[in-house]
């Protein structure tokens, strides 16, 4: 006997009607599209599995703030529940031992042929929690609605997107600990030597002319750079891994707080990326996107601009590695409650910058997919001088780094 049955009758079915008999079904589990034939009692223990999942998923509160276990055990669910869309991998350890996990959000595509990636992260500065709830949100909306949007299937088929709820969580797991501990930035390795104060900010310790503009060198101070590029493991395991697929990645998203903010590469005032104009036409259509969900207006431009010039920034790396868009999105608000957004503002934050990042997203995809062309070089101006990023920029990052280290002034 073969029974037929959609996925919301699958249980009461399973239950009432097979595990008394000995029956083999053919059972259609619309969950990432796949088809499994197999004897009922071993599709009672999966589908229980991904049932419980999913109910998880759809009882998690995400206009909470969550501590760090409970962030792993919703990334759990997520995939168990999501088992055809939804795949999960560590790709690195903290300074502490802790997982950097990621989930993997991307379909099948008919025709085999390759696919291209997003990359989003969140959590890089421990304190800024309205980011991995982000990252949360971000995770649930796409899971929730690809089914009945044609248009986010189509790209979940040509795009997977890799995110990080949290990079930084050493010190996100720090900020949970009590009210004085709260406002934590950095990571939580080990001071050097001579000092007491911990800790790296993650944000400037990353190959893009490292140490030279908006850090400092005092292991106490809140923009401390470490001691060398990548010398933080939770910094080298985002180079590693995305860098190992660079070619890949059409956008890299990386989600902080606070100001409003949409800021493009690069972070050091002397240096432009090639397709500057692109970054900002791109970046200011994300911006209306976001500004019709609730009115807030985000400001688009580089952090020199409309911040303040850094150096050291994930943002900045990933576009001299070739990603040819490449953003920082800076949430909610605008200085009133800062890096302690209140719980209230979760989901209105979340809903307008989802809209941005659906924006940028889709317009990379259509680019790529639609017979276009991406900036892949990261060609720059340095100084007034056109350079190709590779060799050119290399040294360049290498010769300012020992300028300062020996205290000449540049």
């Amino acid at each position: 006997m073969i029974v037929l049955l959609p996925y919301g009758q699958l249980r009461n079915h399973l239950t009432n009607r097979c595990m008394s008999q000995n029956l083999e079904l053919t059972t259609t589990i619309n969950l990432g599209h796949r088809k499994r034939k197999q004897h009922a009692s071993l599709h009672h223990a999966v589908i229980m599995s991904s049932e419980e999942g999913l109910q998880s998923t759809w009882s998690y509160d995400y206009t909470k703030y969550h501590p760090m276990d409970e962030i792993y055990k919703w990334m759990e669910d997520v995939e168990r529940g999501n088992p055809g869309l939804v795949s999960s991998a560590v790709y690195g350890q903290t300074y502490e031992g802790r997982n950097i996990t990621l989930l993997k959000l991307g379909l099948k595509n008919s025709e085999g042929r390759e696919k291209k990636v997003i990359w989003v992260d969140c959590g890089i500065h421990a304190r800024e929690w309205i980011a991995p709830a982000f990252c949360q949100w971000f995770v649930k909306e796409i899971v929730n609605s690809y089914k009945t949007n044609e248009k986010l299937e189509q790209m979940l088929q040509n795009l997977d997107i890799y995110v990080t709820p949290v990079i930084n969580v050493d010190g996100y797991i720090f900020t949970w600990t009590n009210d004085s501990t709260r406002l934590w930035r950095k990571s939580r390795s080990l001071p050097p030597q001579g000092s007491d104060c911990y800790g790296v900010d993650l944000n400037r310790n990353f190959n893009a002319n490292w140490g030279t503009v908006g850090v400092s060198f005092d292991s106490c101070a809140n923009t401390y750079c470490g001691k060398s590029p990548g010398s933080e493991p939770e910094a080298k395991a985002v180079m590693d891994f995305v860098g190992g697929m660079a070619k890949q990645i059409l956008c890299f998203l990386t989600i902080h707080s606070a100001g409003q903010l949409i800021l493009l590469p690069y972070g050091h005032p002397e240096i432009s990326a090639p397709n500057y104009n692109q970054l900002v036409s791109v970046g200011k259509a994300a911006a209306a996107e976001m500004k019709k969900v609730h009115g807030m207006n985000y400001t688009v431009g580089t952090s020199p601009q409309i911040l303040y010039p850094n150096s050291g920034s994930s943002r900045d790396w990933a576009r001299l590695i070739g990603i040819p868009f490449s953003y920082t999105f800076e949430l909610r608000d605008k200085g009133e409650f800062s890096h302690l957004l209140p719980e209230e503002q979760i989901q209105p934050a979340c809903e307008e910058a989802y809209a941005g990042a659906l924006s940028i997203i889709a317009h990379v995809h259509d680019k790529t997919f639609t017979n276009g062309t991406l900036p892949n070089a990261a060609v720059t101006t340095v100084m007034g001088f056109n350079t190709v990023s590779g060799v050119a920029m290399t040294i360049w990052c290498t010769l300012m780094t020992v300028l300062l280290t020996a205290g000449i002034s540049v």
